[in-house]
């Protein structure tokens, strides 16, 4: 059969694609072209010019699922009719379950209620610990040989060919420099906050702590529960306040997760010095007087971002008209004050109990556990590109300290930090 075919090839050119005649092709041999069905109201055909059109499907759809979205939106919250129609006695027995509930939210709060006071206790037990730091920390005090030894021991389990420091000469008092800017710069979400400009402020913040509001019935706040921490600061140029306080308040009944529901926060009013003010920034204007002609400068203040706009909290939705507000802005106000009450939080449960991982970086590490692969999405080349235009203009903003990106951890190394 081979002996048929030429091999010289004159002659003879290779089917291709381009070259295939259609009756060749099997497309012609009793198989129809593949059409797109053509929808016109009541089985008309629309044709334009002579020449048939196809509707725009995409437009259709949109308009479909407009509709659809809009009926889904105006059922959320409404019944479905299926626990009305239930039978008498299992309503009965439904409403039995609900007072059971309500005992066990009653245990629920108890419960928490006894957790915070155990935590109350235990935090006077650590004071004298946290003592013992900030002396450390500010240079008052060295510390002891027993106290490097358990530091080794803590350091090995991370690392097990972390080598010992030699103990000649003994230890003395000697100061750790910006111990507590490092430590809070090494905090994902203060870490977004801090600008430069904040950090010559910061390098005077010699100490940390936090304490629990007295929840009695004559007490400041009502005998709500809270916290308060307390920045304790050297003196220095910017503001003429020695300690700077911000109150978190908690409403007396606990929330459907069996967590206290935040209330307000609190902050104190910055004594700021001429000029010193880290939350404006001034700039000069030239104005000209319409009558004669005359100029002049002005020096107008605007609100500008820094840390210390911390102690400024937000308003609580419940002084916030949500109706006069955009749905964007509503949501801006509610991200603001999770952010507020989120920092709060950090503050007495991770970065004042464990200020020295922060400042080591350690914590960065247990911080990124807590993050979850869901929360991540894969991004294309085109956003990889937005992101380096919008990382080009961030390098303009040369005033703003661009700290690790959300859900990662970038580490100041201690050894960077100057001198004091």
């Amino acid at each position: 059969m081979s002996s048929n075919v030429p091999i010289s090839g004159q002659g003879i050119t290779a089917p291709t694609p381009q070259n295939t005649p259609l009756n060749q092709a099997p497309i012609a041999q009793g198989l129809s072209r593949p059409m797109v069905p053509v929808i016109a109201e009541d089985d008309e055909q629309e044709s334009v010019n002579g020449e048939d059109t196809v509707p725009d499907l995409s437009q259709a759809q949109a308009h479909l699922l407009g509709m659809v979205q809009g009926r889904l939106a105006g059922l959320i919250g409404k019944s479905s009719g299926y626990i009305e129609s239930l039978p008498l006695p299992v309503k009965l027995s439904l409403e039995g379950l609900k007072g059971l509930q309500v005992q066990q939210d009653e245990l629920q709060a108890k419960l928490k209620r006894e957790i915070t006071e155990l935590e109350k206790k235990y935090l006077e037990l650590t004071k004298p610990l946290y003592e013992r730091r900030n002396a450390i920390i500010s240079g008052k005090e060295a510390a002891t040989i027993t106290e490097i030894d358990a530091g080794y021991d803590y350091s090995v389990k991370d690392d097990p060919k972390y080598e010992a420091l030699p103990k000649d000469p003994p230890p003395t008092a000697t100061a750790i420099p910006e111990f507590w800017l490092t430590a809070l710069r090494n905090h994902i979400g203060l870490a977004e906050l801090i600008t430069d400009r904040d950090e010559q402020a910061l390098k005077h913040l010699t100490d940390i702590r936090y304490e629990y509001l007295d929840d009695s019935s004559d007490s400041e706040h009502g005998g709500k529960p809270g916290f308060k921490l307390i920045f304790t600061f050297s003196p220095n140029e910017f503001f003429e306040n020695e300690t700077l306080t911000k109150t978190y308040i908690y409403q007396q009944e606990v929330g459907y997760s069996g967590d206290f529901i935040y209330d307000r926060a609190i902050g104190d009013e910055i004594k700021w010095k001429e000029d010193k003010d880290l939350t404006k920034e001034f700039e000069i204007k030239k104005q000209r007087n319409k009558n004669t002609n005359r100029t002049r400068l002005v020096r107008k203040a605007r609100p500008t971002e820094s840390f210390f706009n911390f102690f400024t909290p937000p308003l609580p939705l419940d002084d916030i008209n949500l109706e006069d507000l955009e749905d964007q802005e509503a949501d801006e106000a509610e991200e603001k004050l999770e952010l507020d009450y989120q920092l709060g939080e950090d503050f007495k449960d991770k970065i004042i109990p464990r200020a020295v991982d922060y400042f080591t970086g350690k914590a960065v590490d247990f911080d990124m556990l807590g993050d979850d692969d869901d929360d991540y999405e894969d991004i294309d080349d085109e956003d990889d590109e937005d992101d380096d235009d919008a990382a080009s203009d961030d390098e303009e903003e040369p005033a703003r300290r661009r700290g690790p990106p959300k859900g990662r951890g970038n580490a100041v190394n201690p050894e960077d930090c100057k001198q004091q």
